[in-house]
């Protein structure tokens, strides 16, 4: 099926990992998909992207670089955009107590304050959208769960969800609707640099399906509330996470 025939966005920090799988499955329904990132194309070893996807370097820290960026691209579909996959972020593992400001800075800064700011500088394109503008943002686990050496990044990952559901009811009457994606533990690079094999046990352990994710399934869900079907949902945070938020004991 090609149900986003016709519409066109951005799906940020996509050149790898959970962020190419949900630009090749909105590209594989028919969007046109730009994908900004700081290599401008997709990283070596991880599969290409999909016709219907245009590479273009970008770093979301360079506000004033994203407002000229957005606005090209704004222009090139008179004047809109349809959507909006904020996915981007940044971790760094350290214990809490030792936890250096300047990275402490960095990561609220990656995945809250780019966040907010891209979802500024899209907000009259998105507005415009004659489909509905969509926003998803890229939450986590992270923001319903506590981890040890990735604290800043919990406290990031929650304001997301809290900034998500802020801006849905603000822009409820807007043409907007905003929601997020907490990925459960997926393959993925990110993953990888703060895990370690022992740590990977306890985390299969916590999974109620004992398994990792597929990044497909999170693109199929940002298809979903994209699509024609996800206009009347907005301010959700939906768990793809092999029920991991539902595991008790």
């Amino acid at each position: 099926m090609r149900e986003l025939e016709g519409r066109a966005g951005i799906v940020t920090g996509a050149s790898s990992g959970i962020g190419l799988a949900i630009a090749n499955a909105l590209a594989e329904a028919g969007a046109t998909v730009y994908i900004i990132s700081r290599t401008g194309k997709v990283k070596e070893g991880y599969p290409d992207s999909l016709p219907g996807t245009v590479h273009v370097k970008g770093d979301i820290t360079d506000i004033e670089g994203m407002k000229s960026l957005c606005s090209e691209l704004a222009a090139r579909h008179d004047g809109h955009l349809d959507f909006l996959v904020n996915n981007a972020g940044a971790t760094y593992k350290c214990l809490a107590q030792d936890f250096p400001e300047d990275e402490f800075n960095r990561v609220i800064n990656v995945n809250v304050s780019c966040v907010f700011r891209m979802c500024q500088i899209c907000y009259p394109y998105l507005k415009a959208s004659p489909y509905k503008g969509r926003i998803i943002n890229i939450s986590s686990m992270s923001a319903h769960l506590g981890f040890t050496q990735v604290v800043p990044y919990c406290t990031s990952k929650a304001a997301v969800c809290g900034m998500t559901r802020g801006l849905a009811i603000e822009w409820a009457d807007d043409n907007i609707a905003v929601n997020s994606i907490a990925p459960g533990w997926f393959h993925s690079k990110m993953l990888d640099e703060v895990m370690d094999d022992e740590r990977r046990a306890k985390i299969l352990n916590r999974i109620a399906v004992h398994n990792f994710g597929k990044v497909e399934d999170l693109g199929a869900m940002a298809r979903f509330l994209i699509g024609p079907n996800g206009s009347y949902i907005t301010g959700q945070d939906y768990a793809v996470d092999g029920g991991t938020l539902a595991y008790g004991y």
